[in-house]
């Protein structure tokens, strides 16, 4: 378990990362966990200051979209098209999508460290 973790729901993502670049602390990683037994993911957002970590914990159905936190945190364009790629978390307005194609050839249909697995339009899985 993960000490000093905040459950956050989705309409409050944003304001929160917000509250937390506000006060100075960075974004350090994301990480993504799927839940096979829900069809949910958690989407941890690791924040440092001061040595001091805490975290905020998102958890989302498999489809949902995610609001991408790029705009408040510019890097985090990096680690949001990697879960995107990695996962299939279905993050939008990242500030540079590399479409699942950052680490992933274009014809790759299918996340690979997820269960869950989508098609790309015209393409099948």
């Amino acid at each position: 378990m993960i000490p000093n973790v905040e459950p956050v729901a989705l309409d409050s993502l944003l304001p929160e990362v917000q509250k937390r670049f506000d006060q100075g602390l960075r974004l350090v990683a994301l990480t993504a966990v799927e839940n096979k037994a829900d069809a949910t993911f958690d989407v941890f957002y690791h924040f440092d200051k001061d040595l001091s970590a805490t975290h905020l914990k998102l958890t989302v159905p498999k489809e949902a979209a995610v609001p991408s936190v790029s705009g408040i945190y510019f890097l985090a364009l990096l680690p949001e098209n990697e879960i995107k790629d990695q996962f299939g978390v279905n993050f939008q307005n990242i500030v540079i999508d590399f479409g699942c194609t950052l680490y992933l050839e274009a014809e790759v249909v299918k996340s690979p460290f997820c269960t869950f697995t989508y098609a790309h339009k015209g393409k099948e899985a």
